[in-house]
């Protein structure tokens, strides 16, 4: 079942790149830090609706992680860490579940001091195990365990959300 289309996708992304701005406007610079890879589709697509809306500066940096075990392998981030210090960063998913990603990859960036540390979400889902605050969420789905959330971001301007 589709939840959400492309427009609605874009709808979605606009809304947060506002609230992203509301809370972080003393912020001169933000780092966006997308998750695996939707997460880090979804981190562009902020980064593009925050860039045209504000004249402060963004970055952005790719987070891989293993989801489904992440003490299994390293956590690899292809930007410095040391530009965090002193940043607002924004770690951004396309879905948000238990919150275990998330809360893993916050994991590196805990050896340095960022300004603040943020979550951004395209769908969130209300089944928290770790504590886990998502402060920008495009959608909030009440679903079972045993539905799954489909997020495809893989073409431009074709991405939709999906129910299985």
């Amino acid at each position: 079942m589709k939840i959400l289309d492309n427009k609605q996708i874009s709808e979605k992304a606009d809304r947060i790149a506002y609230q992203i701005l509301e809370n972080n406007y003393k912020n001169k610079s933000i780092i966006f830090l997308g998750i695996n890879k939707n997460g880090y589709r979804f981190a562009e697509l902020l980064k593009e609706k925050y860039d045209n809306i504000t004249d402060n500066s963004s970055k952005i940096g790719h987070l891989e992680i293993n989801a489904a075990n992440p003490l299994e392998s390293e956590i690899l981030l292809d930007i410095d860490l040391k530009t965090l210090n002193k940043k607002a960063v924004i770690v951004v998913d396309d879905v948000a579940n238990t919150g275990r990603t998330i809360f893993y990859a916050t994991k590196p960036l805990m050896d340095y001091l960022p300004k603040k540390i943020e979550a951004a979400v395209l769908v969130d889902r209300t089944h928290k195990l770790f504590p886990i605050k998502v402060d920008y969420v495009g959608l909030s789905l009440a679903t079972t365990l045993k539905e799954n959330i489909v997020v495809d971001l893989t073409k431009k301007n074709k991405g939709s959300v999906s129910m299985e």
